[in-house]
């Protein structure tokens, strides 16, 4: 009979440890030069509030959707826009921003990825990229760059569906989709790898936010829930992977890819629904 992680024992494994010869799996393992060792006999009695990993570097990940986003916001200063207000916001909110109407009849798919880029003035921006800096440097540490990048992906495009779903005649913009995303697929992974004291900040950051989303007027409902439900289901998707072991990275992609295709799907059907325009922050 298979032996089992004797700190996850939903976990086959056939790893011991090699001073304490107990089953290990790969999030309990530690490299010595002598084997792998359990957390205890590697001298970690206690596990640091980070998401375990062999990955240590920089995150190059997050620094690149942060300044993707910042030199879209230089963009729009050039373009007239920027200034705090959606109206009259710009070339590039006018022609990327969200919007249902130019989505199903002017045919301008784009904007469900573009409208993801765009903010309304400084400190829209700040507080997405804020958030995206102190989440995503943890959360690429313990999963790598490019799961980090396709749960980004996966998350933006899952809040323009909920943006369009329930707001599919107002004008939104931002990465709030993407960020709560983030939000939801750290509290998850960490859930998953056994940081409980992480997870339970990560939680109430979680909460917290939701209850200003649903306090502030003009804030897009819809995006923030939408992203939160797609990071959630693409760190689903990693998860589901570590644990079945498996060595190579196609299972993995294809589920990103379902959950990112049926929420481009699901925000062409919504942006049908749409009559007269409103505007939004995301």
């Amino acid at each position: 009979m298979p032996e089992v992680c004797y700190r996850h024992p939903n976990r086959e494994t056939s790893v011991k440890c090699s001073r304490c010869g107990r089953p290990i799996c790969p999030d309990c393992m530690h490299p010595s030069p002598v084997g792998m060792r359990c957390p205890e006999c590697a001298g970690e009695r206690t596990r640091a509030r980070v998401l375990p990993t062999a990955r240590r570097g920089t995150p190059y990940g997050t620094y690149a959707l942060i300044a993707l986003n910042v030199i879209v916001f230089i963009a729009e200063l050039g373009g007239g826009g920027g200034a705090g207000s959606l109206e009259g916001g710009g070339n590039l909110i006018s022609d990327g921003g969200l919007l249902g109407p130019a989505v199903a009849d002017e045919g301008e798919w784009y904007r469900i990825v573009t409208s993801g880029f765009l903010h309304a003035g400084p400190l829209h921006l700040f507080l997405n990229m804020f958030v995206l800096y102190i989440l995503g440097t943890l959360l690429e540490e313990g999963i790598g760059t490019v799961r980090l990048i396709g749960i980004y992906l996966v998350s933006l495009l899952a809040g323009s569906f909920g943006a369009l779903l329930l707001d599919p005649d107002q004008l939104t913009v931002g990465a709030s989709g993407a960020v709560y995303g983030i939000m939801a697929a750290t509290f998850l992974i960490a859930r998953q790898r056994g940081v409980e004291q992480l997870a339970s900040q990560i939680g109430l950051w979680v909460v917290l936010n939701l209850v200003f989303t649903f306090s502030v007027p003009g804030i897009s409902i819809g995006g923030h829930l939408g992203g939160l439900v797609g990071g959630g289901l693409a760190a689903l998707v990693i998860i589901a992977a570590e644990r079945r072991g498996g060595r190579t990275a196609a299972p993995e992609a294809l589920g990103l890819a379902i959950v990112g295709a049926a929420s481009v799907a699901g925000a062409l059907w919504a942006a049908g629904m749409s009559g007269s325009a409103g505007v939004g922050l995301a």
